[in-house]
């Protein structure tokens, strides 16, 4: 299971009306970082702060939720004119109930990457657009250059909007349609 992710690609991005930022509902750990480049710098909506890792590979970042939740998408905010070595290459996507049970869903190769790269968390395999999960880890393999620590600007987790109407197999995306999907 791998992608890469090159330059003139298409990629997918996030729908707004379909997908929401699921990022808030979740306890955000790593494995290591260098003082003044912590895990809260992942999260904070500035593309000039960054997470650094501090240590011997693989750089983990572990998303855990209270509930279990359906993602959908993946964002990674990398810049590699910035960071040159510092910047991931391969990435492994794994997600379990715990620390325990992960289970790689995707292996990711980046290729000098600038901006915003998506990757569908969906299983390759699977018919599913979404993976239902108490935890995603991003798991940094190695970087360019054989670097040894890593920087990761930003990241954001996209999941589906609840279903409005219980019971009911799809789900509209208009607020007209909704109003009137139920009888009384």
């Amino acid at each position: 299971m791998s992608a890469e992710v090159a330059e003139g690609e298409e990629v997918v991005k996030p729908d707004s009306a379909v997908m929401r930022e699921m990022s808030k509902k979740a306890a955000w750990s790593v494995s290591s970082c260098k003082p003044g480049n912590g895990v809260n710098l992942l999260r904070d909506d500035n593309l000039d702060t960054f997470w650094q890792s501090d240590g011997a590979q693989p750089h983990l970042v572990n998303i855990q939720f209270q509930k279990k939740v359906k993602l959908q998408l993946l964002g990674i905010y990398v810049d590699y004119k910035l960071d040159e070595s510092y910047t991931p290459n391969k990435i492994s996507i794994r997600v379990g109930n715990g620390f325990r049970d992960l289970k790689e869903i995707k292996l990711v190769e980046l290729v000098e990457p600038v901006g915003w790269t998506y990757i569908p968390l969906c299983a390759n395999e699977s018919r599913e657009v979404f993976v239902q999960t108490f935890m995603l880890q991003l798991a940094v393999l190695s970087n360019h250059q054989n670097g040894r620590d890593t920087h990761i600007r930003q990241i954001k987790v996209y999941g589906p909007y609840p279903n409005p109407v219980p019971l009911q197999e799809f789900q509209y995306t208009s607020l007209e349609f909704t109003m009137f999907s139920t009888l009384r």
